[in-house]
């Protein structure tokens, strides 16, 4: 009897309330608590130190000593000239259409006239400064530095800073090549060969210089941080988020499948097994009213998995209680289960596609049909790989232009447009117990608000009632 990887939640001939449908759904077991201890710690002594307790994590985590934090612009140019063409032509095809997108996703400007002389405008002001973290880790990702760097820049965010791991093969600390060459290739000139938690610290805190190459200021801080990482990195997110910004603490990554009859289980089992090889807590979950499909894509599985390269680590996911095949009694309640994971990407690949993206109400991204696999939204199709994870895609969004921008509402009122309201403001503020709030704007019409024996009268005589 072939091997069943995937675990089975059967959701058929129930009826779940909201909340047993959100319980029902698997999830990792993933939290920042428990390495809260480990980071605080890296955090206090970046704040404190600089740039000289940043090289002493450097080479207790990474394994190397950097002798520049900070990466200087002539190795940068240089990952560009070594890189090989291919590589160069796939990630200028990349940038190219993650900037059209970004270009459209740049909020406009708006005024709504209330009244005659009253006006509320909406500016979007880009963020002054951001802090951009790629990780290291099980992979290389220049695919995050153009996710998080183009939309910065269509925002038009003034100071972009990133941070990412020293490449463990490289004896001078320097940062992998073809992530540098991504720098170059997006104008990115300002990038740190630090990781983990102790990048995170140097963009909230800031750091000093320690030694004569790094300057008196290594890096001035951030307004706000994006980009994903590991457990210690959204620990270090989750801990400064109170005085810096951040995009969010993000989890492992899911993908999430509703499938039907008519879908292909070998291409099911190709993007599960596609997702899992991120990491061991990767989450890969399908949906379907099919119990024929879901044996077949076991089937698939069981031949796929044991052929790709990391094929251990992909069996851990796949196997876990974060991953599953979730059988329905139809349609209806695959979309239901769906929306309540609330998947960081959601396929679609049903007979009437179209049909369902429409009644989807959360997910991180949407990939409709069978030649929208995730890894276009990974690499290519102009989409953001940044997206929420971890069920969040309930209540946030993935990274955009908006992520970089902040709406601030201008009010532009004149005499009239405050006359007509002197008296109702005033009224409103009392009922609250705030007198001086109404006085503050009687004092533009009357001669004395704080007489409230002749108020009435004082607002009658200046055409406030």
């Amino acid at each position: 009897m072939s091997e069943k990887i995937m675990r089975i939640i059967d959701l058929r001939g129930q009826k779940l309330s909201r909340a047993e449908l959100l319980a029902a759904m698997p999830r990792a077991a993933m939290g920042t608590s428990e390495a809260t201890d480990l980071v605080r710690p890296i955090l206090d002594d970046v704040k404190e130190r600089g740039a000289a307790a940043l090289r002493d994590f450097e080479e207790k985590f990474d394994h190397v000593r950097p002798k520049n934090l900070r990466v200087p612009a002539e190795a940068i140019k240089d990952a560009l000239t070594t890189l090989d063409p291919e590589v160069r032509a796939a990630i200028e095809e990349s940038v190219r259409r993650a900037r059209a997108v970004a270009k459209n996703q740049v909020p406009k400007d708006f005024h709504t006239d209330l009244a005659p002389g009253a006006r509320v405008a909406e500016r979007w002001i880009p963020i002054q400064r951001v802090g951009l973290y790629v990780p290291g880790g099980k992979a290389v990702y220049p695919s995050s530095v153009i996710m998080n760097a183009v939309p910065a820049q269509a925002a038009g965010v003034e100071s972009l800073a990133i941070a990412t791991p020293p490449a463990r093969d490289n004896a001078e600390g320097l940062p992998n090549k073809t992530i540098l060459a991504t720098c170059a290739i997006l104008g990115v000139d300002e990038v740190y060969a630090v990781g983990g938690a102790q990048a995170i610290a140097m963009f909230a805190y800031g750091a000093k210089g320690s030694e004569p190459q790094d300057g008196d200021v290594l890096c001035d801080p951030v307004d706000k941080i994006t980009g994903p990482g590991n457990i210690f990195v959204a620990t270090a997110k989750s801990l400064v988020s109170a005085f810096v910004g951040i995009d969010a603490v993000a989890g492992p990554t899911e993908i999430g499948i509703i499938a039907d009859k008519d879908a292909n289980p070998s291409l099911l089992a190709a993007d599960l097994i596609g997702q899992a090889e991120h990491d061991e807590l990767a989450g890969s979950v399908l949906f379907t009213d099919s119990p024929e499909l879901a044996d077949k894509v076991q089937e698939n599985l069981n031949y796929r998995v044991p052929k790709t390269e990391h094929a251990e680590r992909v069996h851990t996911s796949l196997s876990g209680t974060q991953s599953a095949i979730v059988l329905t009694d139809g349609l209806d309640q695959s979309i239901d289960a769906a929306n309540a994971y609330a998947a960081e990407h959601l396929e679609i690949q049903t007979k009437d596609a179209d049909a369902v993206v429409k009644r989807i109400k959360n997910a991180g991204a949407i990939f409709r049909g069978p030649y929208s696999p995730v890894p276009l939204g990974d690499y290519m199709s102009g989409s953001n790989h940044v997206l929420p994870t971890g069920g969040t895609a309930r209540f946030a969004a993935g990274l955009g232009v908006h992520t970089f921008m902040k709406p601030v509402e201008v009010i532009e009122y004149d005499e009239e447009g405050l006359k007509e309201l002197a008296a109702r403001i005033n009224a409103f503020a009392v009922s609250e117990d705030l007198p001086a709030h109404g006085e503050c704007v009687l004092s533009r019409f009357v001669e004395d608000p704080y007489n409230k024996e002749t108020l009435r009268e004082q607002e009658k005589e200046a055409g406030l009632l």
